[in-house]
């Protein structure tokens, strides 16, 4: 890799030809990756490939009349410094937001290349022209901005922004909720039950390690396989199994790791507590993500898992 202190002019130019028609790629790239979910943000990039596609032929002018035709290929890898750009294609998960985050991050480093570039330029004309892209990178978050609200007017952005919160909880918070539930809930019986019918912290320990993680495995799996989320759109199955079986591992541990604690009826305090912010983080999320209401949401699920904690106790101690 080259020291970009070592590039010449002509060899500056080459690379800003090369970034700028990568980055008219990658937005359009990004137009099409948007176009049938949304429309409107997808003429936004639309329109940014095209003037980054005016960028690359306003330099390719000015290096042939200064270098002649023949333009050598100069990539961003080429050059120490650059932090590479994640081909489009390669990400089959990509949200309206992590779109827009990459594009101002984008025109942020191209704003940085032209000003970094043009303090090394010594001929008047490229220097004014590298100059002039700084300015008209810097301020492209603005004229970004003045795009989306020519796309974007009339509330279709509350609209993207209210399709991309749904796909969320479809493909994310639901089976997350799904395995945390099950988790939290399902565990208690047999780690309280292991709990009272030996009174030893290091047997509620195992039971509950065993039963987290066995209930994790299955859970994910039966996530997994029960829908490949192609109708549904509830996205890829094996990220939705991933998730909830994550989930419910956690859901269970959480309650479970209070018995690394020697004494047992400090352990088993302290594991009502966890019980306790567990179940009352369910009931904030069935409120948060799933339109419930709040109190309603917090009395099943309390009601819920204190019946369960009733029936291992119970079990355990006769």
């Amino acid at each position: 890799m080259r020291e970009f202190t070592s590039l010449t002019e002509r060899e500056i130019l080459a690379l800003a030809i090369g970034a700028e028609e990568e980055d008219g790629r990658i937005y359009a790239d990004f137009a099409e990756r948007l176009r049938d979910t949304y429309p409107d943000s997808a003429k936004i990039f639309e329109d940014m490939s095209a003037e980054e596609n005016g960028h690359r032929r306003s330099l390719i002018d000015i290096y042939a009349d200064k270098f002649g035709q023949h333009i050598p290929l100069i990539r961003r890898q080429d050059v120490r410094g650059f932090a590479p750009r994640r081909a489009v294609w390669s990400m089959p998960s990509l949200g309206i937001e992590a779109v827009r985050n990459a594009a101002r991050q984008m025109e942020i480093e191209s704003s940085r290349f032209y000003r970094a570039a043009a303090s090394r330029s010594t001929d008047a004309a490229i220097r004014k022209l590298l100059g002039d892209l700084a300015e008209v990178e810097e301020h492209h978050e603005r004229q970004a901005g003045d795009i989306e609200q020519k796309h974007l007017s009339g509330g279709k952005r509350e609209h993207e922004d209210d399709a991309a919160k749904r796909r969320f909880v479809l493909q994310i918070v639901q089976p997350g909720l799904v395995g945390l539930m099950d988790g939290s809930v399902s565990t208690l019986a047999p780690v309280f039950a292991a709990a009272f019918a030996t009174h030893q912290s290091v047997n509620a320990l195992l039971v509950g390690l065993a039963a987290s993680i066995g209930a994790g495995i299955s859970m994910g799996f039966a996530e997994a396989l029960s829908d490949d989320g192609k109708i549904s759109g509830r996205g890829a199955p094996v990220i939705r199994g991933v998730i909830t079986g994550a989930m419910t591992t956690l859901g269970g541990i959480g309650h479970t790791l209070p018995y690394l604690i020697g004494n047992f009826w400090l352990a088993t305090w302290v594991a009502c507590g966890v019980v306790a912010v567990e179940l009352a983080v369910i009931s904030w999320i069935r409120w948060k993500y799933m339109e419930s209401n709040l109190l309603t949401a917090a009395i099943q699920v309390m009601f819920g898992g204190l019946l369960v904690l009733a029936c291992g106790v119970l079990i355990g101690s006769s």
